[in-house]
């Protein structure tokens, strides 16, 4: 379990164990590339080998593309776009060696449709399903599944904190997001679907 902030981590790392599996936490900024690659060797030496790698870390800043500040804007890509990049790159060199391996890039609807005041996040998102399609194409002959995850509105803290007025019935339960990528990461040997779209029923983002 990778975090910005150990404490979060911990936190999730100790849940899973209490429910009976194997975690450990990692303090890691996935937009710094000695910390991303240092997650993934740390997870291999630690359990072995490294099956599945989700990219899930995200962040965005809200205001017109006049004000935006140019280390706002190198900070939403460097997390968001940047990080997948390295994250990745580390874990295939891995699953190359064993024929096999799976990646989900959860990406969002800011990469289908846009909306103001977001330049940063959509450039990222946009760039993540891009970057996550050239991927699957590169490494599908060697056995390794990449997939994005092009995730509607949920109920978490990225939208909760920034945007206290939302309407949470317009919103989905993350788990039902978690849910519905185990079952993309069960799929047959021989099938991958390089991209879905998980939406809450009452989706204002998307058509």
């Amino acid at each position: 379990v990778a975090d910005l902030q150990q404490q979060a981590a911990q936190a999730l790392a100790d849940e899973l164990t209490e429910a009976g599996l194997h975690a450990e936490a990692i303090a890691c900024d996935v937009g710094n590339t000695d910390q991303a690659e240092h997650a993934v060797r740390h997870t291999i030496d630690r359990f072995g080998t490294i099956d599945v790698l989700i990219n899930n870390a995200g962040t965005d800043v809200t205001c017109s593309l006049t004000e935006l500040e140019i280390a706002d804007w190198e900070r939403v890509l460097r997390t968001n776009l940047h990080g997948p990049f390295v994250l990745t790159r580390a874990a295939a060199r891995h699953m190359m060696g064993r024929g096999h391996g799976q990646v989900v890039n959860i990406t969002s609807t800011a990469a289908k449709r846009q909306w103001p005041n977001a330049v940063a996040y959509h450039a990222s998102k946009t760039g993540l399903l891009a970057l996550s399609h050239a991927m699957h194409a590169e490494l599908r002959p060697a056995g390794i599944k990449v997939m994005a995850v092009i995730a509607g509105g949920m109920s978490t803290p990225f939208l909760l904190q920034r945007f206290p007025g939302i309407d949470r019935s317009t919103l989905q339960d993350p788990a039902s997001v978690a849910l519905a990528i185990c079952e993309l990461l069960q799929l047959p040997t021989g099938t991958v679907m390089p991209e879905v779209t998980i939406l809450p029923m009452r989706e204002t983002s998307w058509p």
